[in-house]
């Protein structure tokens, strides 16, 4: 591996993000709506080019389904905006998949104090980011770095650590040329261009970093089997809002009716997963509780094991 970028000394950083966004160029000269049609026109961009990187974002879905499943974990390391939207996606997945929180575990240099605030310099302590893993991650986790430069000492510092430790290692940069690419085992280099505003990567950069994380969290989930269909079977119904959806989903994915779907959910004691297979197979909860035990939680090879 190489050696890390260290020290205050002004780094100039080559990257798309850093080139200047030629139709922007008289962005202080235009109105407000004229500024939000030209961001808008650059956001446009950004999903087509997320969609060039799907084949190596694949490949780390299935690295983190494998080491969940042997009981490891996902961890995520950014700086800045990067870091806030790493924890921002880890503290989505137990409310919505009901995901163990020790599944995905999110590194924000700086520190919880840095989700509110900038922390000066923190982006630039490589040994810092190697702490970090090296204190909380272990053989066999996947680290996936998140850096739009794809250069950002904290975020390599921890990926070198991880390397070190035997984990799979992944960065998602917003720069395809990124010297990291080269000892990684998996780099989505995703090509989102100059910013509209010069080197802001709060803007593209960071959209396309919330739209990789939201799809390589949610494949997860899935392929982990907490949804069924296209359904969240393992949300926690923590408000009005979400009993409401547990019950729709049931008269969806069912087509019995609200009662039925009410009195079998309750007789799960909330159990969507145990209610829906219950429904399904037109079998008692107690059966659908033990063919969900025999077959992995999965709903759909419960429900066969009962119909048969």
């Amino acid at each position: 591996m190489p050696e890390l970028p260290t020290g205050s000394l002004p780094v100039r950083v080559d990257a798309p993000t850093e080139q200047r966004y030629a139709p922007s160029a008289d962005l202080d000269l235009l109105g407000a709506r004229q500024i939000l049609q030209v961001i808008n026109e650059a956001d446009r961009t950004v999903a087509e080019a997320v969609g060039a990187v799907l084949d190596p974002l694949a490949v780390v879905v299935e690295d983190a389904v494998a080491a969940l499943q042997r009981g490891n974990r996902v961890h995520y390391v950014g700086a800045g905006t990067s870091g806030r939207l790493g924890v921002l996606d880890a503290a989505e997945l137990p409310p919505t998949f009901n995901a163990p929180r020790t599944w995905f575990c999110a590194h924000i240099a700086g520190g919880p104090g840095a989700l509110l605030a900038a922390v000066e310099d923190a982006e630039d302590d490589t040994a810092g980011g190697a702490h970090e893993i090296a204190r909380c991650a272990r053989t066999g986790d996947v680290v996936v770095g998140i850096a739009a430069s794809g250069r950002t000492p904290y975020v390599l510092g921890a990926l070198q650590a991880a390397a070190e430790l035997g984990c799979r290692t992944a960065l998602i940069a917003a720069n395809p040329h990124a010297a990291a690419a080269e000892w990684v085992d998996v780099f989505i280099g995703v090509d989102t261009g100059p910013e509209v505003i010069t080197g802001s990567t709060r803007m593209k950069a960071a959209t396309a970093q919330k739209l990789l994380l939201n799809a390589f969290s949610s494949a997860v989930m899935v392929r982990l089997g907490r949804v069924f269909s296209n359904f969240m079977i393992d949300m926690v119904p923590t408000n009005a809002k979400l009993r409401g959806r547990m019950l729709n989903i049931l008269v969806e994915a069912t087509g019995h009716s609200e009662d039925e779907c009410h009195r079998t959910l309750d007789a799960a004691g909330g159990d969507l997963r145990a209610a829906l297979v219950a429904l399904l197979a037109d079998r008692e909860v107690a059966a659908a509780r033990g063919a969900l035990a025999g077959h992995g939680n999965r709903v759909r090879d419960a429900v066969a094991a009962l119909t048969d």
